[in-house]
């Protein structure tokens, strides 16, 4: 019974056994890269053998891992940007409210007066700045019977 002349390949193409023969030799893996010996393997990997198989992947498959790595941390990035990545705040932690003094606004009055009898002792473009501030306002001008809250620092 004699050896085969050819071999049909994986992609169906026909080769010469010469040529299988040499690419299934088994590789020693203490040599510098030379075959362990001449005579051809049985295409089964032998225990001291290194096989290499090189991964190939397609468009579509490049496409399914992107998309794959992609969706995970996109969504967490929503779910972060949703949430805005603060605290809750909760009964325990908060600190305790701080409580001002109010103070009505009498007719003809002004902030600067208002300021001048709040904190005499005090410039009144600073008292007046916190107390715009305080309060948002937007401009000095004030209506009759208009309750402000006074800093704390000014207070009685």
């Amino acid at each position: 019974m004699s050896a085969p002349s050819a071999t049909v390949t994986a992609h169906g193409t026909v080769r010469p056994v010469a040529i299988v023969a040499s690419a299934a030799r088994s590789y020693d893996a203490a040599s510098s890269g030379a075959p362990s010996s001449g005579a051809p393997s049985s295409g089964a990997p032998s225990s001291g053998a290194l096989t290499h198989t090189r991964l190939r992947i397609t468009r579509r498959g490049r496409a399914v891992l992107t998309g794959l790595v992609a969706v995970p941390v996109v969504a967490a990035a929503l779910i972060f940007a949703v949430n805005g990545g603060g605290a809750i705040a909760d009964s325990a932690t908060a600190s305790p409210a701080v409580v001002f003094d109010h103070v009505t606004v009498h007719a003809g009055q002004s902030l600067w007066e208002l300021a001048e009898s709040v904190a005499p002792s005090a410039d009144p473009r600073d008292v007046i700045a916190e107390i715009m501030t305080l309060n948002q306002l937007e401009t000095a001008s004030v209506l009759p019977g208009q309750l402000l809250a006074i800093p704390a620092a000014y207070s009685r």
